[in-house]
């Protein structure tokens, strides 16, 4: 997962076998160590709806499960999902470059 924020908002791109680890339950995560060896996590999880968490050791992005579904039925697509959490632009999207290359070689 790559985490890319900025000010107020908040960009989270995932590869499609994270795609697939994540519509089977799963939690995605991103974790970095920092030089004075703390932890800190970056998780998106499905849930019932869009919701944010904070922890001791980063942060959780909820997305709604049902949006993520629709998302995934319609790759390959450059567009992803974009919604507000409290003061937060957040968007998820799924790097489909490697959908788009099999796509190309079937038409080959």
């Amino acid at each position: 997962m790559r985490v890319q924020q900025q000010q107020q908002s908040l960009r989270l791109r995932i590869d499609e076998a994270e795609l697939a680890r994540l519509l089977a339950g799963e939690v995605v995560e991103n974790a970095t160590r920092w030089p004075d060896g703390r932890l800190e996590r970056q998780q998106v999880v499905l849930a019932a709806a869009h919701g944010w968490q904070r922890a001791d050791d980063g942060w959780r992005v909820a997305l709604a499960g049902e949006d993520v579904r629709a998302l995934a039925a319609r790759l390959p697509s450059r567009d992803g999902l974009e919604f507000a959490l409290a003061g937060l632009d957040l968007t998820f999207d799924v790097d489909v470059r490697d959908s788009a290359r099999r796509i190309k070689k079937g038409r080959a």
